[in-house]
C-alpha cells in the first residue's frame, strides 16, 4: 500500500532519527486507518502521532480488558516477566508496577513474594508521586506499545531506579517489515509504539546498562554504577 501523501512522515519517537520510512497503511480491529512508519536507526515501529486514540477513546477500549489478579491463566501470562525478575531480586526490595491498569496482578504476584510494589497507570492509579522515589526494579508489562512517548517515559523511569536496580519490560517484538502486515499484535488500535530487538539494544546503549533478553517479550535492563 502507499503512502497517504497528505502525512508527512514523521522523525523516529524512540532515537529521534530522520530516518524513517513509511511501512505499510493497515486497519486495526476498530476498523481505523492506520500508517506505520519503521526507524532505519533503532528499527522502532510506529504509528502516525496524529492516528492515535483520544484519550476517552483509549480509556474505553481498556474498560472492556479483563485482567484480574486471581486469573491464574492471567497470573501464568505475567510469569513471563515474574519469573526471571523475581531471581534478581534481593528479599524485601522495593518496586514500581508501571502501568498497572485496572486489575494490578503482577505487583500482588511480587508483595506475595515479599517485595512491597507501588502502583502507576495513567487511567486507573494517576498517582505522580510515585516518580519521586527510587526503585530497587520497575515493571512494564504489556504497558510500553501503548506509549506516545517511549524515550520521554522510559527515561522517566530509568532515573527512577537506583544503581544496581533492574527494570523490566515485557511487550511483542515487532517482525521484520515482510511480516509486519500479517501481525495480528498491531490491530489492537491502542497499540501504538512497535520495539524490535535492536530498539532495545539502542535503550542499552543511551543507559550505558546491562541487558538480558527472556523469551521472546521479555527484557530486563541493569543500571550499572
Amino acid at each position: 500500500m502507499t503512502q497517504n501523501s497528505e502525512i508527512r512522515t514523521p522523525d523516529c519517537i524512540l532515537c529521534e532519527s530522520g530516518e524513517t520510512s513509511h511501512l505499510c497503511r493497515e486497519e486495526s480491529r476498530r476498523m481505523r486507518m492506520r500508517d506505520f512508519y519503521r526507524c532505519g536507526n533503532c528499527r522502532l515501529v510506529f504509528v502516525h502521532p496524529e492516528q492515535r486514540l483520544s484519550p476517552e477513546e483509549e480509556f474505553s477500549r481498556y474498560e472492556l480488558h479483563e485482567n484480574d489478579p486471581d486469573d491464574p491463566a492471567y497470573r501464568g501470562f505475567l510469569n513471563r516477566m515474574f519469573e526471571p525478575l523475581s531471581k534478581k531480586l534481593s528479599p524485601g526490595s522495593f518496586g514500581l508496577d508501571f502501568g498497572s491498569g485496572p486489575g494490578p496482578a503482577l505487583s500482588r504476584m511480587l508483595e506475595e513474594e515479599g517485595h512491597t510494589v507501588r502502583i502507576y497507570d495513567p487511567f486507573y492509579a494517576d498517582d505522580p508521586s510515585v516518580f519521586d522515589e527510587t526503585y530497587d526494579f520497575i515493571t512494564s508489562t504489556e504497558t510500553a506499545e501503548h506509549l506516545f512517548r517511549p524515550r520521554w517515559e522510559l527515561d522517566r523511569l530509568w532515573s527512577c531506579l537506583k544503581s544496581g536496580g533492574w527494570l523490566g519490560i515485557m511487550t511483542s517484538l515487532a517482525p521484520d517489515d515482510e511480516q509486519f502486515a500479517g501481525w495480528h499484535y498491531k490491530n489492537d488500535d491502542t497499540h501504538v509504539t512497535f520495539y524490535a530487538r535492536e530498539s532495545f539494544e539502542w535503550l542499552k546503549r543511551r543507559w550505558k546498562a546491562g541487558l538480558e533478553f527472556s523469551g521472546e517479550s521479555v527484557m530486563l535492563f541493569r543500571k550499572n554504577g
